[in-house]
């Protein structure tokens, strides 16, 4: 049982964000903003695949002109990542952003930064202050201290000309590339602040090591019940970075949505395609929302007896297979009949329709 890091709760658009709340899953578009329809297409396809918040970039008037009809269709929250103009800032929040990802000390004068906060406060939308490991201000950059305290450091700044400001909704990533940075900087800030925590290794890579190196940064920091969101930050279709998300949440047991897929790594006693048959299965499952585990085990001898504790399974044999429940097989099918049998039974089993 992971014991979660107490945090103040706030609100992005009807998710809540800390205290006891759930800790939601990420991602961002890579559309341009400015098309509407190609960047609402992505945010309902990211919905479908269970993202909770989405983040869009608004590089120009243009784009945060765009927010208006894209805030008024989106199905989930909008986070506005605006750098340094804060009338970009100002446009997005009258036209319906829920919350913004902007760094307060880096938008100018102190007056814009006033004019950022009480637009802010009068919409009841929170800001996130996201420090990045390659680009701290200089400041910061030239101390002689290890990266993640430079990164602390800049946080603490921002998070101070909020408060100077009486402005307290407020949301805090500290993100590095380097996995041990990120970790390293996020359980120190996790003493300092009861802020709610944004959790991501940016930058992290292409789907494989971008996944290992997320696994490992955001794993080590929910296990210690660091994190309210999260991010899997991978150069991909960013429906990569929900599922993944969610799968890493799952395994720590601190989420249950969907289906939880479980497959041995195959031996020489397997007489059948795992790997193909085990990919099947995840893809015909993926979108099936119920808290269970589905197995795809390599042999009946071993198989079901290994995943007992699964709601259901496959075990594969030549040129047929078993389907198991709780470790008990239930029915004996061809190959090519594996899949469709599961499903009718699962579906049997839940009252639900194809």
């Amino acid at each position: 049982m992971i014991n979660r890091r107490k945090s103040k709760q706030i609100s992005i658009g009807n998710v809540k964000i800390g205290g006891d709340s759930p800790i939601s899953v990420q991602s961002m578009c890579n559309t341009d903003t400015r098309d509407v329809k190609k960047t609402l297409e992505q945010i309902n396809e990211l919905a479908t695949a269970g993202c909770e918040i989405v983040r869009l970039a608004v590089l120009n008037k243009d784009a945060a002109e765009a927010i208006k009809e894209i805030a008024q269709k989106s199905p989930i929250p909008l986070v506005a990542d605006i750098h340094f103009d804060y009338r970009l800032a100002l446009q997005c929040i009258e036209n319906g952003i829920h919350a913004l990802r902007i760094n307060p000390g880096n938008i100018g004068k102190k007056e814009h930064t006033i004019k950022v906060v009480e637009a802010a406060k009068s919409h009841d939308i929170p800001i996130r202050i996201g420090i990045n490991a390659g680009s701290l201000e200089k400041e910061f950059a030239e101390m002689d201290l290890p990266l993640h305290e430079k990164m602390i450091k800049s946080a603490l700044r921002h998070i101070e000309i909020l408060e100077d400001l009486n402005f307290y909704n407020i949301k805090l990533s500290l993100k590095s590339s380097d996995v041990m940075t990120t970790i390293e900087a996020y359980k120190k800030v996790a003493k300092l602040i009861d802020y709610p925590l944004h959790l991501g290794v940016t930058e992290a890579g292409t789907l494989k090591m971008g996944l290992i190196k997320s696994s490992i940064g955001l794993g080590a920091l929910l296990s210690e019940g660091i994190g309210d969101t999260i991010r899997v930050s991978l150069t991909e279709n960013p429906v990569e970075e929900i599922e993944a998300g969610f799968g890493i949440l799952k395994s720590l047991n601190l989420r249950k949505r969907g289906v939880n897929f479980i497959s041995c790594p195959t031996c020489g006693r397997t007489q059948i395609d795992l790997i193909s048959l085990a990919k099947q299965v995840e893809e015909k499952f993926k979108n099936l929302d119920l808290p269970i585990t589905i197995a795809t085990m390599g042999c009946p001898v071993n198989g079901p007896g290994e995943a007992k504790h699964a709601d259901f399974g496959i075990a594969g044999a030549i040129k047929e297979g078993y389907i198991f429940k709780k470790g008990e097989i239930i029915k004996r099918v061809p190959e090519s009949d594996l899949i469709n049998s599961l499903e009718k039974i699962i579906m049997e089993t839940y009252s639900l329709d194809k």
